[in-house]
């Protein structure tokens, strides 16, 4: 739901992609992580809204996108417009049976994360991931989609 993730292990891939030098060498752990669990059969699949025009940080984390889905990453994407009835904060979800809230700072720092094991929430949690699902596109279909919305690419 954030348009910027102030992440200090991102802060120099960040600056490396903005002056047109990408290096996703940084996140090939994650990569590896995702690779080896999606071929013991788990699946990974977030849906991230976004703003326009896009920052600086999500069209890095677009970028990411296009290298980790090889590795079972499924990120889809909607517009803020579009996100209407959902939470207004992060969540994890895991096998839909553990809820995780996660909390940020004004400077988008990652405090940490609440787990909810209230099975009320975690069903209303499960509604808004599959409606979020439902809606969103994959990357390039939503690149593609809103280019012209985006006034910076």
């Amino acid at each position: 739901m954030r348009d910027q993730y102030n992440i200090p292990r991102e802060a120099e891939p960040l600056a490396k992609f903005l002056a047109g030098e990408p290096d996703i060498s940084y996140h090939e752990g994650w990569a590896d992580m995702v690779r080896q669990a999606t071929a013991e059969g788990r699946r990974f699949s977030r849906v991230r809204v976004v703003s326009f025009p896009l920052t600086n940080y999500t069209r890095f984390a677009m970028w990411v996108a296009g290298h980790t889905r090889e590795a079972g990453d499924d990120i889809r994407y909607l517009t803020r417009e579009q996100a209407t009835g959902l939470p207004p904060y992060d969540y994890w979800l895991f096998d839909s049976c553990k809820l995780l809230k996660m909390r940020f700072s004004e400077a988008d720092e990652f405090l940490g994360g609440e787990f909810i094991d209230d099975p009320a929430e975690i069903v209303q949690h499960t509604y808004w991931r599959d409606a979020a699902q439902h809606h969103a596109t994959e990357r390039d279909e939503f690149l593609s989609k809103h280019e012209q919305r985006d006034d910076r690419r």
